[in-house]
């Protein structure tokens, strides 16, 4: 049977503690506590999420609340509206006016 939905919802009455695992694209709108790991999907925290966890996917955008680590195999953005406290790594990072980060940026080796 097919799936119907492409990406999977955590709406902003959901809490859940421990480790969220995906095999396609997540969408945060609320709250997490734990890991939350996507492998080659695009992982998005609504700016209504509260996340205390440590992040991994392919692409991650940030609009909500974010402390733990955070790393994308292909990209970071954290929209205007984003607040994270925790490492940051990805090849490509992008941080709009606005945003706040409390932690340190790698973007890996120059070639």
């Amino acid at each position: 049977m097919e799936e119907r939905r492409r990406s999977a919802w955590i709406g902003g009455s959901v809490l859940v503690r421990g480790d969220v695992v995906s095999k396609g694209d997540l969408q945060i709108d609320g709250q997490v506590q734990g890991t939350i790991e996507i492998g080659d999907h695009n992982l998005t925290i609504g700016n209504t999420a509260t996340v205390v966890a440590n992040l991994v996917a392919r692409t991650v955008t940030i609009s909500g609340k974010v402390h733990g680590s955070v790393i994308g195999s292909a990209k970071v953005e954290l929209k205007s509206t984003a607040e994270v406290l925790g490492d940051v790594t990805a090849p490509t990072f992008v941080m709009e006016d606005g945003a706040a980060l409390s932690g340190k940026v790698d973007t890996g080796p120059r070639k």
